[in-house]
């Protein structure tokens, strides 16, 4: 059984005059997980959004690396089970379904 325990994203924009940065930090703990997205554009203050999830609602989450690791196990197979929907999480740090 795997389970994510923490997970770093972070995406650096060299735009001129304001780069932007963007970072998701993912840390699991006894009541679920807590996901932080922060912003930062150019010298302003860094915008931060927290959001927390239950056990329950993570049940089957398949984070970034768990993706990637599945769509392996898939190509090498050469089928996908039909109805093959998960919980994850997407870019603004809120919940959905990922399907393949």
């Amino acid at each position: 059984q795997l389970e994510t325990l923490e997970q770093e994203e972070q995406e650096c924009l060299e735009l001129r005059p304001h780069p932007t940065e963007k970072s998701t930090h993912m840390v699991s703990h006894q009541h679920g997980m807590t996901v932080t997205k922060t912003l930062q554009e150019g010298e302003a203050e860094p915008q931060r959004q927290s959001f927390s999830y239950s056990h329950a609602e993570l049940r089957g989450l398949l984070l970034e690396g768990a993706s990637l690791l599945l769509l392996r196990v898939l190509a090498r197979r050469h089928t996908v089970p039909p109805g093959l929907i998960f919980p994850a999480i997407d870019t603004e740090g809120h919940l959905c379904t990922s399907s393949y």
